[in-house]
């Protein structure tokens, strides 16, 4: 056993220096997501999903950097990206609306100018809709019609269509007595 901490002593210190690095470097942008998602007044939930999709990205980079301190050779790695980079292009290929409003989620939570509570109106030829928005999440968003009726809209619509914020915090406004 101590055979083998010496043999390979310089790649267990450089693994050691890259787990700590990748470690502080998520924790750094998790924090800096968190503090851009209460700037904005998103929830918590979807800084909490960014944060994972940050994370997952993350330790797929470290894989790679693992593999060069490792000894990988080049072109072994590159075969084996490409191939699995091929594997996942056909997958999200067949599921690229999935994958459209994941990202236009992600989108969303750094750009999208209405919060939870907006009452918007959506200028949608085929489904025109006026409603206040109840959450935000990774696919859809929630909507409650005025009638009560509860309506998901796809993320990657909401970003492809015309949107006027009828009124701010709509779900704020006491009822009339």
């Amino acid at each position: 056993m101590l055979n083998f901490f010496t043999t390979y002593q310089s790649e267990l210190i450089s693994t050691a220096i890259l787990f700590v690095l990748v470690f502080t470097i998520r924790k750094i942008i998790v924090l800096a997501v968190k503090r851009i998602g209460r700037k904005s007044g998103t929830s918590e939930v979807r800084a909490v999903l960014i944060g994972r999709y940050i994370t997952v990205t993350l330790i797929a980079i470290a894989f790679l950097i693992e593999a060069f301190i490792l000894g990988a050779d080049t072109s072994d790695i590159t075969l084996v990206f490409s191939s699995v980079f091929a594997v996942i292009g056909i997958a999200l290929f067949a599921i690229w609306s999935i994958l459209s409003n994941v990202t236009s989620g992600v989108i969303m939570f750094f750009s999208f100018p209405y919060k939870v509570g907006d009452k918007i109106r959506i200028h949608d030829n085929d489904f025109p809709v006026e409603a206040v928005i109840e959450d935000i999440r990774a696919f859809q968003l929630y909507l409650r019609a005025d009638n009560g009726d509860l309506v998901t809209y796809p993320n990657n619509l909401i970003l492809q269509k015309a949107v006027t914020l009828v009124k701010k915090d709509a779900l704020d406004e006491k009822p009339e007595q």
